[in-house]
């Protein structure tokens, strides 16, 4: 008998929420934007459920509505979330993912209200979208909300273009659809490897841009931040209604389709989610990812794997992370940068914080410990939502309906932390600890403290994630680093040649001391290529201060990317080598990548250490100068 009068309750609230469609359709509204998914696998099992999109709708006045609430609180009662939810689970064949983009619709639990006196056409105006007539009640946060049960990304046998395909990001995306059983076309001004191998993966990419490379058929058009309006490409495909999206956009349409977890900071982003990727497939989950940096030991900077999480580098330039809505963020780190779209440190701090709260409400923050930008965001995330809090953090399936937050350092404050740390042959050994619980000792071959730093970021993810932390101690030794973090290109004649990403102050200084740390040089040479003329004029000072540990500073001119005349004016690479001499370092301006070569073969001698750093092409020095040694030894 309660078996029935449980089913009749069910049948009931689909029936009168399907029936009160046409007269909420007429209803103002000023809806409470929230956000929910299913929870998700723990680490080294596999379970595929629907992800959900909770969208509480206005329905004053509306009796019919009212009935269905009193359905549903009965529901409540009769302890019937289970069913509830497993309903709103099996209804995937509706909602558009392309919503989450709208304006307003931001996972932040705050009132959006409706602009105008009513609404327009059936559509509330501030969200431009008349609410599916399919959909659900599930319970989230205590209540009960409308579910709207979003799509995932077609990709086996969809038609992709990408226009710019040759970067990193955008190279690793349309690999990652290829995986996927995609068919990828595009182009790219320049060509280059990364073209050329994804055509070798079946791709048709072509090298410049023509309205003729976008072939019928294809209904999504990916952009690289690059690209202007006037492309022809991006112009056919507007005008053939093509969906189009900014690289930062497709990847948060690709996140929406996974369970995410997304890796954010000022600097480590690439090396701590690639190590993250590597703990987990050691694991046993055989995550999807995208990395900003390529590596040899994962197969590349993307791959597609069979588990429900995907593993996404957050990159904060002009915001773009705030497209992500992720499982799981890190926040590694908060500092001023890209002062081309930010105002201040404060905007950029606001911007991390806005991120964060695109984290699902069950989901989990691993923040530094340490950073007092970090702390900032996560003492602003405590206060907007009285559910946002600590919890047991042995397993993130004891999250339930809040946000977690667990902290990572080498401060016995925070949740996991590195005690103990000691350099030996080329090794960080440490010890590992939670919340004042020794999990044993560990050692990793990356150089410098800061990847000691990034490593706890993954121990608390992982451990956070349900693995055995003995395990996790076992094999985050394995991971050999991105392409470009640190690395050693070659010795020849007793002279090692690395070559390394770091743009920004603080990970030059980071970057240099490791290098003296590990590799004690009898002089140490630094290439540094400032990426940027509004970057390199923003911290001047501190680039300036940067560079104590070298023993020459060479500089080449600044690599302009997005910059505007007024900038490329107001600074110059002379006057950073004059402001590095000023505080008492030996810097000299080299006009050309070639003069650079010339001075390093005629001036270096064995026992010497040379580093290429910074994200422009300043690679091709050291490729060369390998070159030039091979050649004269």
């Amino acid at each position: 008998m309660t078996a029935l009068l449980l089913r009749f309750i069910g049948i009931a609230c689909r029936s009168l929420y399907a029936t009160s469609q046409s007269a909420r359709q007429h209803r103002s509204c000023s809806p409470r934007v929230t956000s929910r998914s299913m929870r998700g696998m723990q680490a080294g099992q596999e379970k595929s459920h629907a992800l959900v999109r909770a969208r509480v709708y206005g329905n004053e006045g509306d009796l019919r509505f009212f009935w269905l609430w009193v359905c549903a609180t009965l529901c409540r009662y009769f302890t019937m979330d289970g069913f509830l939810r497993k309903d709103a689970m099996s209804r995937t064949d509706f909602g558009d993912p392309r919503y989450d983009s709208w304006p307003g619709l931001e996972d932040s639990g705050r009132d959006v209200p409706c602009s105008g006196a009513g609404p327009k056409g059936n559509v509330c105006p501030s969200w431009n979208r008349t609410p599916s007539a399919d959909a659900t009640i599930v319970r989230a946060a205590h209540r009960y909300e409308v579910v709207e049960t979003m799509n995932r990304l077609k990709m086996a046998g969809a038609r992709y273009h990408f226009i710019g395909a040759g970067g990193v990001g955008m190279s690793g995306l349309a690999r990652f659809l290829l995986e996927k059983k995609a068919l990828v076309t595009g182009s790219d001004q320049a060509g280059g490897a990364a073209t050329a191998r994804l055509n070798r993966l079946g791709a048709d990419i072509h090298v410049g841009h023509s309205a003729e490379h976008l072939g019928p058929g294809t209904d999504t058009v990916v952009i690289s931040a690059a690209i202007r309006e006037s492309n022809p490409e991006l112009q056919l495909a507007r005008a053939r209604g093509c969906h189009v999206y900014k690289y930062a956009q497709f990847l948060g349409e690709l996140m929406n389709s996974f369970e995410g977890i997304a890796v954010s900071g000022t600097h480590g982003k690439s090396t701590t989610t690639g190590w993250l990727v590597h703990c987990l497939k050691q694991a046993g989950v055989d995550v999807n990812f995208v990395v900003g940096a390529d590596s040899g030991q994962l197969g590349g900077s993307s791959g597609s794997g069979d588990s429900e999480w995907f593993v996404a580098e957050a990159c904060e330039y002009d915001r773009s992370f705030q497209n992500l809505k992720p499982r799981i963020a890190c926040l590694l780190n908060i500092e001023r940068d890209h002062l081309d779209c930010y105002k201040d440190e404060e905007d950029i701090v606001e911007s991390f914080y806005q991120f964060a709260c695109g984290v699902k409400p069950d989901g989990l923050i691993a923040a530094n410990g340490q950073d007092p930008n970090v702390a900032r965001v996560v003492e602003r995330l405590r206060l907007r939502d009285s559910s946002f809090g600590t919890s047991d953090v042995t397993s993130l399936a004891t999250a339930t309906a809040s946000r977690s937050v667990v902290t990572f350092g080498l401060d016995s404050g925070c949740d996991f932390y590195a005690r103990n740390i000691q350099q030996t042959a080329g090794y960080y050994h440490f010890d590992v600890y939670r919340q004042g619980e020794r999990l044993g000792s560990t050692r990793i071959a990356l150089p410098g403290l800061h990847n000691v730093h990034n490593a706890m970021a993954v121990i608390a993810i992982v451990v956070s994630l349900g693995v055995e932390p003995q395990r996790v101690l076992e094999i985050i030794g394995g991971f050999e680093g991105m392409d470009r973090r640190l690395t050693l290109r070659g010795q020849f004649a007793g002279v090692s040649v690395i070559d390394d990403y770091a743009h920004h102050p603080t990970k030059i200084r980071a970057s240099l001391r490791a290098i003296r740390e590990r590799y004690q040089p009898g002089r140490l040479w630094c290439v540094f290529q400032a990426h940027q003329y509004s970057r390199t004029r923003s911290l001047l000072d501190e680039f300036a201060s940067s560079f104590a540990d070298a023993d020459m500073v060479l500089i080449p001119e600044i690599f302009a990317a997005r910059d505007t005349e007024a900038s490329r004016n107001a600074v110059s690479a002379t006057i950073l080598a004059e402001r590095i001499r000023g505080q008492g370092a030996d810097a000299r301006y080299l006009a050309s990548l070639g003069e650079v070569c010339d001075c390093l073969e005629q001036n270096v001698r064995a026992g010497d250490v040379v580093v290429t750093m910074g994200a422009g092409d300043v690679w091709k020095v050291a490729d060369e100068y390998i070159q030039r040694l091979r050649r004269d030894h």
